[in-house]
């Protein structure tokens, strides 16, 4: 049984590193309201077969038992389907899992594209059933946006949901000098993990070729980063940064950069289009997933249909011919993520969604 209270409950967090630092932050604020919160690096208490690092396979649980014996945890909330949260459902603690992305056409994807060989196809038959097993015996579910719950109810029937959309520290993202870019720019924020979200990259082909006196960088990384780089490198117009380190070097980028844009054929609730509106910046956006959710189209910036670079070019000319008009979006960008997308906002309706499933 789950308290009530929030003076009294303790919610144990267990993440992936890369997303510790929002988990921190969240974490933070779950203080503040009067919970007991502790975040971890899920790996460093519970980790196995098919983990990329063969000497994790045979770490011993006693760390884990050891981790939950000490804090007690009323709840235990992660952000993937790993064997921190297979052992949490072992312990009998109620698991909620954060699902920040389409889980299952990721899974079909992969298996379509960079899990193709034998080994890999072992893997990731491994994950699935382990994923299969924390939805099927999780006590809550939380997608990161309204599109995937309505996912989430189609796959996993008659289980408890309620979203919660990334949270996110506006005084984290203020203008800073350091970077010198060319001018006029777009600046691209997005990782290369999953091909169905980074082959839309290829449209900028087009627009590269129509906009030669507009430089386009992109920040990013993985392993679909050469499919890319084949078709776009040879555009004197486009340069490719790597990844940066995370928030300093992200946010010179962001102050130097005219416009955002992202380029995604399959998105949830990209931070970076946080990220950016907060450091006002008029946004473009793909029109796909829950990126809606996170922006107000012809306020903020501007949505454009999956596929069309002649829409992308439009958008980008309106904007560079229109120096009020970036201004006036900048500004309205970052107060639409102010007001609604906070930490201190997203934790609360966390907690009063969270306390009213508990009492049903």
């Amino acid at each position: 049984m789950v308290n009530r209270n929030n003076k009294e409950m303790k919610i144990l967090i267990g993440g992936s590193s890369s997303k510790i630092f929002h988990l921190n932050e969240f974490a933070k604020e779950l203080i503040n309201l009067g919970i007991q919160t502790k975040v971890v690096f899920d790996t460093d208490f519970s980790d196995g077969f098919p983990s990329r690092k063969i000497k994790y396979w045979i770490k011993p649980k006693n760390t884990f038992k050891k981790l939950v014996n000490e804090f007690k945890p009323d709840i235990i909330l992660v952000d993937r389907q790993r064997h921190f949260a297979l052992d949490a459902i072992n312990e009998k603690i109620p698991v909620i899992i954060h699902l920040r992305g389409n889980y299952w056409k990721e899974m079909k994807t992969a298996s379509e594209t960079i899990y193709k060989s034998l080994p890999k196809k072992i893997a990731l038959n491994a994950w699935k059933k382990m994923g299969e097993r924390c939805f099927n015996e999780a006590e809550i579910i939380v997608p990161i946006c309204n599109y995937l719950d309505k996912i989430t109810k189609e796959k996993i029937l008659n289980k408890k949901t309620f979203v919660m959309h990334q949270g996110i520290d506006p005084l984290n993202w203020y203008n800073v000098e350091g970077m010198k870019l060319e001018h006029p720019c777009v600046g691209l924020l997005q990782g290369a993990v999953i091909w169905d979200k980074t082959k839309e990259l290829l449209i900028l082909e087009n627009v590269l070729k129509r906009l030669p006196n507009v430089k386009f960088y992109w920040v990013g990384e993985g392993p679909f980063r050469k499919e890319i780089m084949i078709r776009l490198k040879k555009y004197k117009n486009f340069e490719w940064l790597g990844p940066l380190e995370y928030p300093n070097k992200v946010r010179e980028y962001l102050s130097e950069i005219d416009i955002y844009a992202l380029i995604s054929g399959l998105d949830m609730s990209p931070l970076t289009l946080l990220e950016a509106q907060l450091m006002k910046k008029p946004v473009i956006a793909t029109n796909v997933g829950g990126i809606p959710e996170l922006m107000v189209d012809k306020k903020t910036g501007f949505l454009i249909k999956k596929g069309n670079p002649e829409e992308l070019i439009s958008k980008i000319e309106e904007l560079l011919n229109d120096p009020k008009k970036i201004e006036v979006m900048g500004i309205e960008g970052r107060k639409f993520v102010e007001n609604n997308f906070s930490w201190k906002i997203i934790t609360q309706k966390f907690i009063d969604n969270l306390k009213k499933i508990l009492n049903e």
